[in-house]
């Protein structure tokens, strides 16, 4: 049985709150991850990293958090709240690491240009996100 039939895609509205949601996770994981090293290099050694050097710390620290979760299980703990599940488009597994590090690039220029990825959903067939169908993979209800 393919898991179009067992799992049916997520619906829009859970997947944004599901996101909304994320986005206050991540400011622990960015609080934990980021700003802590960084103040305590500051303080003891008294330098700041460049402005490029952030950009790359965030987005690598970001990157790790996502593809971790989306490779184990499919699920960072905001999806786990709503009842969903990120998996691969064409099994019921979740993705393997290249597909969940594809969907996390392709994330950021879905989101940075103007949510373009995000409202592609509204006329997409199954009404998944851009970054999804590029990387192949799916977002699925599982309550």
């Amino acid at each position: 049985m393919s898991d179009t039939l067992r799992f049916p895609a997520a619906g829009l509205r859970r997947r944004l709150a599901s996101l909304l949601y994320e986005s206050l996770l991540l400011l622990g994981v960015l609080a934990a991850g980021f700003m802590l090293p960084n103040l305590l290099v500051g303080v003891f050694f008294e330098v700041a990293p460049q402005g490029w050097f952030a950009w790359l710390h965030a987005t690598l620290l970001l990157g790790l958090y996502f593809v971790h979760y989306w490779k184990s299980g499919g699920q960072t703990l905001a999806m786990q709240t709503w009842g969903i599940r990120l998996v691969d488009a064409t099994q019921d597994t979740p993705p393997q690491f290249r597909r969940a590090l594809l969907r996390y690039l392709l994330s950021w220029p879905s989101l940075l240009f103007c949510g373009a990825g995000l409202i592609w959903a509204l006329f997409d067939r199954e009404r998944q996100f851009l970054h999804d169908r590029l990387a192949g993979t799916r977002v699925i209800r599982i309550k």
